[in-house]
């Protein structure tokens, strides 16, 4: 009888932690030294947000990406909080757009200006009130737009609806109330119809947000864990925890054993806290298919972390990066409580490439054979319709210029990385820079493709309108 060992041939089998040198560091940053569970760290593709110390109330720092080495001790902080910030995240769908909660029981939403802090940001751009104790934890929805979760001290989960004038909000959509005890971590499943928290209680709960009610309870959960991501795209599953200095990583399968130990990433500086990039931050000419950014009090630092898959082709390896949630909502606000599910607007991370899974069109009702014009009072409705949308379809008089000086905030941004308007740089003097600019423009041209293809796609929902609204006049 001949023994055969367990062999799982893997893509990431060979993964490794690989920390960036000295000068791609941020050192000398106060990190704050609560001892509340919380990452106390926000990443997007251009910002680096990490919680701070700040005398007479709460703070948290916005840096650049790029700026990398040594802090100024006197860089300006995003502050107005009465009390210490305990967590900072970034919105999914615009990287100028940061919540952050605190134990004044407050939320706010800030919105970071395209060009570096001269001085301390104390303006908020809402502010939410609604929890009785200190507000521990916020999160995005991740398919609908302005939509904000948080979580109290005082058991209860808050929907905020964002897509509002005010600017501060006393009424939340939906409070969840089937907590026992202090909220530890709140997750989502993919299109954001459930939602999973862990509980002080050991207990994690499975919850339907919208009616507020519980699916489904399961024992056990741990308090200490400050991070377990799991990256949906390559079914892996990264375990980071709080006082630890290693990463450990395991591939999730649908067979049994289900979870299956990799390796990990040793240190001997224990984190304090941890932030992770979204994927479409991610350097793919590296082979890099997950970044950490690792809190260490003890040397005042945050250290990037890779995740990289060894290959030896310089080129875009399609196997390792499937595509992956975009920068862009499938759903407005009033869609996900009105009961609607969209999975997110898929991208694929090669150079230069498209929207894969645009956001679908409304089904065509039957077209009669004569069409009636359309009244005055239905054209306004469709006028309204397309300017809430940012958008005029080619149907409707034109009374403005198309481009004038009101056009969308996200339209402006889109020429700028990191904070900088890529027309306004200065030419590159190293190759390593020359390189840098090369990837920067590469990722402006996909975004503005990614803009125009959803400016297409809202076009022709707002024509659709208008065909339904003459069509529902002829029937009147």
């Amino acid at each position: 009888m001949s023994w055969h060992p367990q062999y799982r041939s893997s893509k990431f089998r060979h993964v490794f932690g690989k920390p960036a040198s000295k000068e791609n560091c941020y050192d000398s940053v106060p990190i704050t030294r609560s001892v509340h569970d919380n990452h106390f760290c926000a990443v997007n593709p251009h910002f680096i947000a990490v919680v701070t110390e700040c005398a007479g109330g709460g703070a948290f720092l916005v840096i650049p990406l790029h700026q990398t080495g040594k802090l100024d001790p006197h860089y300006p902080k995003v502050c107005g909080h009465r009390g210490n910030v305990l967590d900072v995240k970034w919105n999914p769908f615009d990287d100028f757009e940061i919540a952050s909660c605190s134990e004044d029981a407050t939320i706010k939403i800030w919105s970071i200006p395209n060009q570096l802090l001269t001085r301390n940001l104390t303006t908020c751009k809402k502010e939410l009130v609604g929890h009785v104790r200190r507000v521990g934890l916020v999160e995005w929805h991740p398919t609908a737009a302005n939509i904000l979760f948080s979580a109290g001290y005082d058991y209860k989960v808050m929907i905020w609806n964002l897509d509002t004038k005010e600017s501060v909000i006393t009424s939340p959509v939906r409070t969840i109330t089937c907590h026992q005890d202090v909220i530890l971590s709140m997750s989502f499943n993919t299109n954001g119809s459930l939602l999973a928290t862990t509980c002080k209680d050991r207990k994690i709960r499975v919850i339907d947000p919208r009616a507020g009610t519980i699916l489904q309870v399961s024992a056990g959960a741990m308090a200490g864990i400050i991070s377990g991501s799991t990256t949906e795209d390559t079914s892996m599953l990264y375990l980071v925890g709080k006082g630890d200095g290693n990463i450990r990583y395991y591939e999730v399968s649908t067979n049994k054993p289900h979870l299956s130990y990799l390796t990990e990433y040793r240190s001997y500086n224990p984190q304090k806290g941890i932030g992770v990039m979204p994927k479409r931050g991610l350097d793919v000419s590296s082979c890099e298919i997950f970044r950490f950014y690792k809190l260490i009090t003890t040397k005042s630092l945050i250290e990037p972390i890779s995740m990289i898959v060894p290959r030896r082709s310089e080129s875009y390896q399609e196997d390792i990066y499937p595509p992956t949630a975009g920068a862009q909502p499938s759903l407005m606000a009033q869609e996900w409580l009105s009961g609607m599910n969209r999975e997110p607007i898929l991208v694929s991370l090669r150079p230069g490439s498209e929207l894969l899974s645009p956001r679908p069109l409304p089904e065509e009702r039957p077209v009669f054979n004569s069409v009636a014009p359309a009244s005055p009072l239905l054209l306004n409705q469709a006028e309204k319709l397309a300017a809430e949308d940012g958008w005029r379809p080619s149907s409707l008089p034109e009374k403005t210029p198309r481009w004038s000086g009101e056009h969308r905030p996200e339209e402006k941004r889109s020429w700028l990385t990191n904070g900088f308007d890529v027309f306004e740089c200065p030419p590159p003097k190293t190759e390593n820079e020359l390189l840098q600019m090369y990837y920067r423009q590469q990722e402006e041209i996909r975004r503005l493709r990614e803009l125009l293809t959803q400016r297409e796609v809202q076009a022709k929902q707002l024509e659709l309108e208008i065909k339904n609204l003459r069509m529902a006049s002829e029937q009147l």
